[in-house]
Formats: structure tokens, sequence, C-alpha cells
């Protein structure tokens, strides 16, 4: 029995054992690859290191074994194996190393979405530094007789595919996930921090691609594929307004200056299609279509079209990479093909809330690097129709488009009077709605008979308003008197209250609504509230409007718990009174019948208890 046991090793050490000879035979198979491609010998060994990097279970194998295989495709790269051109021979076998290629950038696409941090990481370094070989590869092998930066499309498609499709992991040992495909914060942030925001060259093929994958990948079947986009865009920052600030490049070679567009167009045609590797790239050739499409407004001056007021559809990638224009061009389409996309979802509250992110940084992070604004106004005017937040933040970046954006748009007004319901003041977004309507308003242009539509609105909403809400009303009023005396009329007229006011609530144009000929009863009526603050408040109505105007900020953020926090933390100037002694009889007396044991009646008087009475739910 003691020999049985000493026979068989513990399993910590048949683990160790294994691991060992994973990390030996990767490093012999990496020897023998090197070898061979300095010899000029077979490759087959490729496919064996590949095998055994998709079979180890240990995370640090596979870290191991794609780092290998990186710098065995780093050494073929180099030694040109994978350059344009040669014999038939040579094209077979680029054809098998470019497909043992693709299955190795599958698999790190893949590794994307591992369980493990540093292999996420890894594999995101590693396909960008393919990239840059690959691309620096095609320029020196390029066969035109000026050599032209290359960029190395097909692979850098793989890497968008890989962070916008998220696909599975295929590493044997990790485990499925079940977030339906959805982007690693950590791959995020990594991606953006370190290429998106700083290389102009990755973010003009990105949102050049990135549209292309929206246009080719249907939403039924890839539900996160605008959300993942729009989580890399909404990070978007900054974004080049200056031909100067084109100056990073992560393929170092497209940083040199291209050649000056050539007027004839055949010539033009001509460098373009040398411009193109050949990579089998399919969707290259349908770019010249979008592209048309951007050019349709002319320049605004002549002076601004001879200093950079080229056609897009006619000028070369490196050309396209070094022109402001340019990059606004794929950076709108790349916009007007996800917006569509983020209201196309069956879930209501999905569709809504990636709605809210992108109406949140449209007006400063989009509007103002669109070749023109004005394309968003059909999916802003839809989000309008949402109502709620969404229809308020649609509503802002409406109002950028009519004020910065010369947009004619008639019914603004009727829009936004359609958002005085009776939740406005109860929901929790009532404050972003009266910082909108503090700001759509504030023109002295407006009519007095519009502006009186609002006031008298909110007044009668008023009436069954939380105090907190009732404390915003009042100053906002106010500013609103103050700026426009036409409307001071609502509130020295007499005789008009709830029995006959000319109001029509009901009307939705803010124009017919008689509200210039009624006054402002309901505001009077809290001067009787039973909360102390609005009361006090309310009586700068019936005083000279002398006072500055109110700042709204301070009022937005009031709820019941601010409110009460307020009241007993005030100091108390007089100690009110705690108790009283007072011979005025507040309740009635009444005689009630005491029997003794004589039978003798006697009427004894006492006080009726009412209190207890009423408090009684029985």
């Amino acid at each position: 029995m003691p020999s049985a046991i000493r026979s068989l090793p513990p399993p910590s050490k048949k683990r160790k054992i294994s691991k060992i000879d994973n990390a030996q035979a990767i490093k012999k198979l990496e020897d023998e690859l090197t070898a061979a491609v300095a010899k000029n010998l077979s490759l087959n060994p490729l496919a064996d290191l590949l095998s055994l990097a998709y079979d180890v279970e240990d995370p640090h194998d596979t870290s191991k074994a794609i780092y290998a295989l990186y710098r065995v495709f780093v050494v073929i790269i180099t030694n040109n194996k994978l350059g344009l051109g040669g014999d038939e021979a040579a094209k077979a076998v680029k054809a098998w190393i470019w497909e043992r290629l693709q299955s190795y950038v599958d698999f790190l696409g893949g590794l994307l979405r591992d369980k493990e941090k540093f292999l996420r990481t890894s594999a995101l370094q590693i396909m960008f530094s393919l990239l840059k070989y690959l691309s620096t590869s095609y320029t020196n092998s390029s066969t035109s007789k000026k050599t032209r930066p290359q960029f190395h499309h097909s692979h850098f498609r793989k890497i968008v595919s890989a962070l916008l499709l998220s696909p599975s992991s295929k590493r044997k040992s990790d485990a499925p996930h079940e977030d339906g495909g959805l982007i690693d914060p950590d791959v995020l942030s990594q991606f953006y921090d370190t290429w998106f925001s700083v290389y102009d060259d990755v973010r003009w093929f990105f949102l050049r691609d990135a549209a292309t994958l929206l246009t080719t990948h249907p939403g039924d079947e890839y539900p996160n594929l605008a959300v993942n986009l729009l989580s890399i865009l909404e990070r978007l920052s900054t974004f080049p307004t200056e031909q100067s600030e084109l100056n990073a490049w992560w393929v170092v070679e497209l940083g040199s200056k291209p050649p000056k567009l050539k007027k004839s167009k055949k010539e033009a045609d001509a460098s373009s299609d040398e411009e193109e590797p050949e990579q089998n790239d399919d969707e290259g050739k349908a770019d010249d279509d979008w592209r048309k499409f951007f050019e349709d407004e002319p320049a605004a001056d002549e002076a601004k079209a001879k200093a950079g007021g080229v056609r897009l559809h006619i000028m070369t990638v490196h050309q396209s990479l070094h022109s402001l224009s340019s990059h606004r061009a794929v950076f709108t389409r790349a916009w007007l093909t996800l917006l569509p996309r983020l209201s196309a979802s069956g879930n209501v509250e999905k569709t809504k809330a990636m709605a809210t992110r992108a109406l949140n940084l449209m007006h400063r992070g989009v509007m103002p690097h669109l070749t023109r604004a004005i394309l968003v106004m059909d999916w802003i005017g839809a989000c309008v129709d949402m109502g709620g937040s969404v229809g308020l933040l649609a509503l802002n970046a409406l109002f950028v488009l009519i004020k910065e954006y010369n947009l004619d748009y008639p019914s603004f007004y009727t829009r936004l009077y359609a958002f005085l319901d009776r939740e406005v003041l109860h929901l929790k977004h009532r404050s972003r709605f009266f910082r909108l309507a503090e700001l759509f308003l504030s023109s002295t242009h407006l009519p007095a008979t519009l502006l009186a539509s609002f006031v008298k609105k909110l007044s009668r909403l008023s009436l069954n308003a939380p105090p907190a809400a009732i404390i915003m009303v009042i100053p906002f009023t106010y500013n609103i008197l103050k700026a426009h005396p036409a409307l001071m009329v609502m509130i020295h007229r007499v005789g008009v209250d709830d029995s006959n006011d000319p109001f029509i609530e009901d009307e939705p144009n803010p124009v017919q609504t008689n509200a210039l000929d009624s006054s402002l009863w309901e505001l009077l009526s809290h001067t009787s509230h039973y909360h102390a603050p609005v009361s006090t408040m309310c009586k700068i109505f019936s005083e000279a409007f002398t006072k500055p105007n109110y700042t709204m900020e301070d009022f937005l953020d009031h709820t019941y718990n601010t409110l009460f926090e307020t009241e007993i933390g005030r100091k108390i100037k007089r100690e009110p009174a705690l108790a009283m002694e007072s011979d005025v009889k507040v309740f009635p007396e009444e005689k009630i019948q005491d029997t003794e044991a004589d039978s003798m009646v006697i009427d004894t008087p006492t006080q009726r208890d009412v209190i207890s009475e009423l408090w009684t739910f029985a």
C-alpha cells in the first residue's frame, strides 16, 4: 500500500510539470520558426504553435504563446514574407501565412473579452503593434514608382470588429459571458487613452470603418454594436479644429506630407488607384459614394475654397488623412449612421437611455464638428416626441440648432409649451426643465402673449404642486415679469378669479390661450400657503419690482428633505408659547346621567372629547 501511494505524484506536482512542458514547447517552436525564417525553410511549425496557443488552459501559458506568435509574425513581416509582389509560389506561401495570421488575430480579438485582464490588454497591444509592422511592410514593398505610405486596412478592420462586435473568448478555460457582447471597460479605456484620442490616423480609419460596420451588421443580430460605438464616441472630448492639429500618427509613414491634388480627374483617379494596395479590400470601393454626400455644401468664400476646398471623393487616403474636412466627414458619417440605430431598439427604456447619452453631448461634442449640424435635425425632432427628460434634452439640442445654425423651426415654443402638463412639477427632471426654460425664454424679443401663457400655465399647475416646486415657480415668474413689463397687468388685474378666468387651459397653442387677459390669482392664493417660505416669497408680487432678478440655481435643487432640513436648522429668534391658560371653553358642555344606588338622577356637566371622536377610523 505505501508503494502504491508513492507511485502517484501529488496533483500540484503534475500541474507544475505540465506547465513547464507547455513553456518548453512554446519556446522550442518559436526558435524553430525564427531559424526557418532566417534560412528560408518551411514554416509548418507555425500551425503547431497556433494549435498549442488554442489548447493550453493556463492563462499564463496562453500569454507566453500569443507573445511567441507575435515575435514570430514580426520576424516574418520584417523579412518581407507578407509583402506585395512575388511569383506564384511566393504568393501561395503568403496566402498560407496570411490565413495563419488571420486565425491568430481572430483569437486575439476573442481575448479582448477574456476574464483575465492581462490577456485583454496584451491582446489589444499586440493587434495594434502588428498593424504598424504590416503597414510599414506594405509601404516598403509598394510597386508604385513613387513610394506612398500605406495603411493595412484589412487588419485594422479586424481590430474594429473585435472592439465593436466583442466576440467571446476562444480560450478553453474561459467562462462564457452573459453581457451580450458589450465591450470590456478596461479594453475601452486602453483603446481610447492609448490610440483613439491620440493618433489622427487611428481615429480617421476607426470612424470610417465603424460606420461601415453599422451598415453591414443588422441591429437585431448585433444589438450591442451601436452601444459599444456610443461608449467610445461619447468619450471623445477633443477633435481637431485646425489643420495644424493633424500631427500625430500611429503609422509613422503616414505623417509625411501628401502630394497636392491633381486637377485632372483622370490623374486623380489614377493616383487613387495607386494609393490602395492589393489587400482584398472589398469595402474600399464604395468609399466615394458617401464622400460625395458631404460635398453638397459650397465653400463659404473664394479664399476658403482656394485654401482647402478640394473635393473629398477624389482625394487619396493619404491626402484625406491630412485634410480637416475629411476628418469632419468621417465623423459626421459615423454619427449619422449611429443615431438611427440608437432609436431602433425594441426596448423603450433602452432606447431612451441611449438617446439620453447621445443628447447629453450633442450640443458641445457633436454638432460643432459635423460638416452640417442641421443633418441631425430629424433625429433630434424624433427625440422631442419621446417627452420626459429625453424630450427636454432634445429641445436643448434643437434650440442650439436654431440659435447657432439658423434652423427654421417655428413650432419650437409650441413643443416646449406641451411639456407643461400636470406631471412636470412632480417629476425628478423638473429642475432640468426650469434650467432649459429659463434659457429658452430669456430673449426680450419674444411676444408677451407667448410668455403670458407660460407664466399662467405654471401658476395654474402650482395649485397642486409640492412646496419645493412652488419655490421654483415664484422666482421664475418674477424674473419673467421683471424682464417683460407688458405682463405686469396680470398681477394688477382685479376681478378675475377661478370663476371667470378667460385662460384656456387645454389650448395647445401658447399664442391663443388668452393668458394675457387673465390674472395670476393662483400665486396670490399661495400667500396663505401652509409652508411659511412659500407664503413669504409670494408677497414679492405685492411689492415694487425693484429687487434684482433671482438666481434660479438657488431654488432648483430643493426637495422635501432640503426644506425640512432648512426648517429644523433655522435659528429661533423668539421662543414660541408652549402652553397657555384660558377661560374660554372651546368645546361645548353636555350633561350625562349618573345613576346611583338610590336611583337618584344627577346631571353632571362635562366636556365632550371631540378630538377622540374625530380620530376614529373604524
